[in-house]
């Protein structure tokens, strides 16, 4: 069992910076791959970007490239979303994912999540 806990959320002007924060529970943080993902009202929940176990490998969505960057600490059992130049279509909840497969992008194939944080980008 892993438990999720995400911070850092808040109100942002446009074109600021928000960094984000997971942490797991539990000594098997480093045997999960993390992601991001999120909800905007009344939109389904999205991917963002993961990571892999050892924080080599990367991915995200097209819509946040060039601007978030996912990394992870393993000897803090924490994983970190920073945002720069938000946009109000950033806006939404953010929810933390942990995977024991693999990169993937699909929200079925994550078997633990985060309370979520919500982000607000203002224009």
């Amino acid at each position: 069992q892993v438990q999720l806990v995400e911070s850092g959320g808040g109100l942002v002007q446009a074109g600021g910076s928000l960094r984000l924060s997971c942490t797991a529970s539990g000594r098997t943080f480093t045997t999960y791959y993390m992601g991001w993902f999120r909800q905007a009202p009344g939109k389904e929940r999205d991917f963002v970007a993961i990571i892999s176990r050892k924080g080599a490998n990367t991915y995200y969505a097209d819509s946040v490239k060039g601007r978030f960057t996912i990394s992870r600490d393993n000897a803090k059992n924490t994983v970190y979303l920073q945002m720069n130049s938000l946009k109000p279509e950033d806006t939404g909840i953010y929810y933390c994912a942990a995977a024991s497969g693999g990169l993937y992008r699909r929200e079925r194939d994550y078997e633990y999540w985060g309370q979520g944080t919500q982000v607000t980008v203002s224009s």
